[in-house]
């Protein structure tokens, strides 16, 4: 069987060509980006393995599959970035990897969150520059402070794990309560109360059209002033605009993203030598109170070997015409990401 995987790195590659020894799929790497106008790169594929940036819009499925293709293999858990109802219409199959390694994004929401909360880059900055002055690097205990989880799925219930670990109070919102959380003392609390006893505010939800600008400018507005967001879920959770707002105002104190709502074609890129083009990016840059990784909160050793693994398991599945226990279900509803 042979698969295409387009937007590859060297860590998608390596991870990959590891699980296949298992397998013995043919595989072809392509560095660009799947889109409508590199699509044709497809053609005599019989699977294609996108990642998150790529677009699977009608006019790329629609090249796909006159191309041959008759598997879509996401190695990401999120689909937003495919048209289910295109590719359904064509009998294209949509395969993901639901869960991959929930302990490695929560603990680089927690990374974000000691490292902003410590001033960490800067601290080192600093010291590398022979400056061990501590003015302007006070931080606070987290100890005793309230952390407001937004969806306790797998991500958010091992986030909210590690924060009771550091003797915090959690709050959290999903509809889905967990009896689990409850009994270790997690408050379920709607999102109103979240917001406005949250010290810290870490996003675990998909992205949804209900979802979509979840935290908007009244939203920023009604949290407690100095109020620190983690977001490590879907960049159009949060209006990057009206976030820009409430710091320039100091209604939010810090913020630290690994994702942002227009990062495709940006992110998992190297623009170094480029002048930035993105001026909302640019402006979040400038902040002290602002860190910003490049969607990298996935980035184990553990979660590459589950994503290649639960991938090539769903080719073969595919392969032997068995049931594929990872298919991307059609509603007739947008799709999301998680």
């Amino acid at each position: 069987m042979r698969i295409a995987f387009f937007d590859t790195h060297a860590f998608d590659r390596e991870a990959f060509t590891v699980a296949n020894a298992r397998f013995g799929f043919d595989l072809t790497f392509f560095e660009a980006r799947l889109t409508a106008a590199t699509a044709a790169l497809a053609s005599g594929f019989p699977v294609v393995c996108p990642f998150v940036n790529d677009r699977l819009d009608a006019d790329a499925l629609q090249t796909l599959h006159a191309g041959g293709v008759r598997l879509i293999a996401l190695r990401s858990a999120g689909y937003n970035h495919v048209d289910l109802a295109a590719a359904a219409d064509l009998a294209l199959p949509v395969v993901r990897v639901p869960e991959y390694s929930p302990h490695a994004v929560a603990e680089h929401a927690v990374a974000l969150l000691l490292a902003l909360n410590r001033k960490i880059p800067r601290a080192a900055n600093r010291v590398r520059d022979a400056n061990f002055s501590l003015d302007g690097l006070v931080g606070f205990d987290l100890y005793g402070r309230t952390v407001g989880i937004v969806g306790t799925g797998r991500i958010g219930v091992v986030m909210a794990t590690i924060m009771l670990g550091f003797g915090c109070r959690v709050v959290a919102f999903d509809m889905a309560k967990r009896q689990e959380l409850i009994d270790r003392g997690v408050s379920y609390v709607n999102l109103t109360d979240l917001y406005r006893v949250s010290d810290v505010i870490s996003l675990h939800v998909p992205l949804t059209p209900k979802t979509h600008h979840l935290i908007d400018a009244a939203a920023l507005q009604s949290m407690k002033r100095g109020v620190m967001i983690i977001n490590t879920g879907r960049g159009a959770l949060i209006d990057t605009p009206a976030l820009v707002e409430a710091l320039k105002q100091g209604q939010v104190g810090a913020a630290g993203l690994d994702v942002y709502e227009e990062e495709e074609g940006l992110f998992f890129r190297d623009l170094s030598d480029q002048v930035l083009q993105d001026d909302v990016l640019a402006r979040l840059l400038t902040f002290p109170n602002v860190l910003i990784t490049a969607h990298q909160a996935f980035l184990t050793q553990e979660a590459l070997a589950n994503i290649a693994q639960t991938t090539l398991e769903s080719v073969r599945a595919f392969e032997q015409g068995r049931v594929m226990t990872n298919l991307v279900p059609f509603d007739g509803h947008a799709a999301h990401s998680s």
